[in-house]
């Protein structure tokens, strides 16, 4: 353990550094100037300070002070030596400063020994119990880091079993997932509240597992009573997701009422309007409408990126909220990258296929 020792007169220094030397496992660390004793624990992390009162410069009360100021000092045993005997006054001062005892000179050998091995077991405790406080905090880092992936898990679950029921594709929830992450990200939300929306997002559509086959598959145009049906999957998505103490769950159904809603008013289900309709629901409509534009479906082809962009352009101020086609467009470079790192499976082997007739033909 390192004590550190301050005082300007070198016969003293080296008494205390005997002294100190003697105590089991400690090492003296010695000034004779105050200010050079200062830098060094400003740097390094003393168990036990020593140090004296009559100094030329700095006196052990500014000293204290400013020791105590240092960030981690708080709490670590400072003993000051002093000749000034019963001074009331001084000593209040110094117990103001967190002075932790006092020795007078000229001070007896045995009883510094004593009085710096009960500061340095002082010190031995807060270490230990600064130790424990790591492990925990570590054991509950690490709970909570599981609770974390199981929960990240269940929402997989959740959304496959959408997946399965709907034409749409396992990429399509990804990038439509990430588009919206980069909006928030223009958007100015913190790291962490995009980080949420990447998670949730991917739940909007979970209430078409409450959605008939016939209507949900149904390869033509819904009439006007099927289409009343399927867009009652925004309310079974909110009564799924809500009321659930997760913060993914809970934007999930924020997402799952408001992504149909629109910026206008006519949206559904329940004809919002402007800021009324979530942030993030309103984030992911952009995000949605455009992967699904650009995104070939059974009953459908993809749209051309620019054909895509021209309706969220259109559509901003009357379907979409403004600031986030804004977002959207500030991020574009990211949204293609998006777009080219997680392309449908489909067409990746559309892609291949044609490759390797084009190969074929040119080696006939």
């Amino acid at each position: 353990m390192d004590i550190v020792i301050i005082d300007d007169a070198p016969i003293i220094i080296a008494l205390l550094k005997k002294l100190v030397s003697n105590l089991e496992g400690c090492r003296p660390v010695p000034f004779l100037r105050a200010a050079e004793g200062l830098a060094w624990c400003a740097a390094n992390d003393p168990d036990l300070v020593i140090v004296d009162y009559m100094m030329p410069e700095m006196d052990g009360i500014e000293f204290s002070r400013r020791f105590r100021a240092l960030p981690g000092k708080a709490d670590t045993p400072v003993l000051m030596v002093t000749a000034a005997g019963d001074d009331r006054e001084l000593k209040n001062r110094a117990l103001d400063l967190g002075i932790n005892d006092f020795l007078n000179k000229p001070f007896d050998q045995i009883e510094l020994q004593a009085r710096a091995r009960n500061m340095l077991a002082l010190r031995m405790s807060q270490k230990k119990l600064a130790s424990r406080a790591l492990l925990l905090a570590d054991e509950v880092a690490k709970a909570t880091s599981e609770i974390a992936a199981r929960e990240q898990e269940t929402l997989l679950c959740l959304g496959r079993a959408a997946e399965h029921r709907d034409p749409e594709t396992h990429e399509h929830i990804i990038r439509m997932s990430n588009y919206s992450r980069l909006v928030a990200k223009r958007l100015g939300m913190s790291n962490d509240e995009c980080d949420l929306l990447l998670l949730a997002s991917p739940l909007h559509d979970i209430g078409k597992i409450g959605t008939p086959d016939h209507i949900l598959l149904k390869p033509g145009k819904l009439t006007v009573e099927e289409f009343e049906i399927m867009k009652l999957h925004t309310v079974i998505g909110e009564k799924i997701l809500s009321n659930s103490l997760s913060p993914i769950l809970r934007m999930g159904a924020e997402i799952a009422i408001s992504h149909h809603e629109k910026f206008d008013g006519s949206g559904y289900p329940g004809g919002l309007k402007g800021s009324d309709i979530s942030i993030y629901g309103r984030i992911v409509a952009v995000a949605d409408v455009f992967d699904a534009l650009t995104s070939e479906r059974p009953y459908k082809k993809a749209w051309e990126d620019e054909r895509a962009c021209q309706l969220l352009r259109d559509g901003s101020g009357k379907h979409f909220d403004p600031d986030c086609v804004a977002a959207f467009f500030g991020a574009f470079d990211e949204v293609v990258d998006v777009k080219a790192r997680y392309r449908d499976a489909d067409m990746l082997a559309q892609e291949a296929q044609e490759a390797q007739a084009a190969k074929t033909a040119k080696a006939a």
